[in-house]
């Protein structure tokens, strides 16, 4: 006998909105289900909307990001080690109002999710993760973070990211002193009465900001930066095409469980105090696959003719049989091609490897390419 209820008898999901959703409708946006929000695609449409943030600054509402704060008593173990007990960064190391990418590891060294955290104070921790996993991530470091530390998720905050070249040309006259921050710096900021914590990060391999600010104060603000002739608003489409052009995984996708930094190409993630303690989650398994490599690997594919591949193909080998899986894919407007993430047998992981790609029975040729596809133009100070 089935366990399950027919279809109209199960209750409906609630899609949740953000607090921009109503500004959003109104610029034009045409919004759609993610990460259990609705959320704006497109405006403009996708292709303009990815080049106009290459060449200026594109302003993203992701809001639907978990932004924790970590905060110790000043007695038992404290913060850092509290969390580094969960992930391989070094966050000992990690100065004042800087921040760092890192990962959240399962006990086999899977890949929970993927983060930023921002070290605001000696015991107190800021950080950033994905949408559609913050609760999951949440219950998982409850579990295990000790008494004395205290997980805060900041549901009353909005998250907006001002992304290209442009950027900080458009938030400096809003807010003075942005331009003096370089790539992966964070500070606390005024605007108009309302306090800020802004990053010089971003996702779109692009110069740019994350600015944390309270839900009241969000669409001022947003109006404030859509004003300046730098800015227009860029909805999940362009977001999606450009991280991939910067070879950017994106969990739920690129990243899983079933993955681990070695196999993701996220070497740079294990921090070499940390590899030398090998005191994080999964470390017997991550630094063996570091000494003798990953069976598989995260690549970056070009692929032949103006067809996109998508996530779900399938790489073959010569007799058509499965060895490697395509986990994104796309049309990228930067490079005038197709392009692809895929996960390959190491053997042929190497840039110049050529590999056939199955999709819904059609054979496409790629060639396995250095990521990113596009070069990163992060600020990192004056040269």
């Amino acid at each position: 006998m089935s366990d399950t209820l027919p279809d109209d008898e199960l209750e409906p999901i609630e899609i949740l909105t953000l607090p921009l959703d109503a500004w959003h409708r109104a610029k034009g946006g045409r919004m759609v289900e993610f990460a259990g929000y609705h959320m704006p695609v497109q405006y403009d449409g996708i292709m303009a909307e990815h080049l106009w943030t290459r060449e200026n600054a594109g302003l993203f509402d992701v809001s639907h990001m978990g932004q924790l704060t970590f905060t110790g008593t000043g007695t038992g173990p404290g913060v850092v080690p509290a969390l580094e007990a969960l992930m391989p960064a070094d966050i000992a190391g990690l100065a004042l109002n800087r921040a760092r990418y890192s990962l959240l590891l399962d006990d086999e060294g899977g890949i929970l999710d993927d983060l930023m955290l921002t070290r605001q104070a000696d015991e107190q921790v800021y950080m950033v993760v994905n949408g559609a996993t913050k609760y999951d991530d949440i219950g998982h470091m409850i579990e295990r973070l000790p008494d004395e530390v205290t997980l805060n998720l900041m549901e009353d905050h909005a998250l907006l990211a001002l992304q290209g070249p442009k950027a900080v040309d458009a938030l400096v006259r809003l807010i003075p002193g942005v331009e003096k921050m370089v790539f992966m710096q964070a500070g606390a900021f005024d605007w108009n009465g309302h306090a800020l914590w802004i990053s010089r990060s971003g996702y779109t391999g692009e110069d740019g900001f994350e600015i944390s600010v309270p839900g009241d104060a969000v669409e001022a603000l947003a109006d404030a930066l859509v004003a300046q002739p730098e800015v227009k608003p860029i909805g999940l489409g362009a977001r999606d095409s450009l991280r991939l052009e910067a070879g950017l995984p994106l969990y739920g996708h690129d990243l899983d469980p079933t993955t681990t930094p070695v196999m993701a190409d996220l070497g740079f993630a294990l921090f070499k105090r940390r590899r030398e303690a090998g005191d994080f989650p999964g470390a017997a398994r991550i630094l063996a696959e570091r000494e003798g490599g990953a069976a598989t690997k995260r690549v970056g594919l070009l692929v032949d003719g103006r067809q996109p591949v998508r996530e779900g193909a399938a790489v073959v080998d010569a007799a058509g049989a499965a060895i490697g899986r395509v986990t994104s894919g796309g049309f990228a407007p930067s490079v005038g091609a197709p392009i692809a993430m895929a996960y390959v047998p190491a053997a042929l992981a190497a840039p110049g490897t050529a590999v056939q790609l199955s999709q819904r029975g059609k054979v496409h040729h790629a060639t396995v390419a250095a990521m990113p596809f596009v070069p990163h133009r992060y600020f990192r100070g004056v040269k």
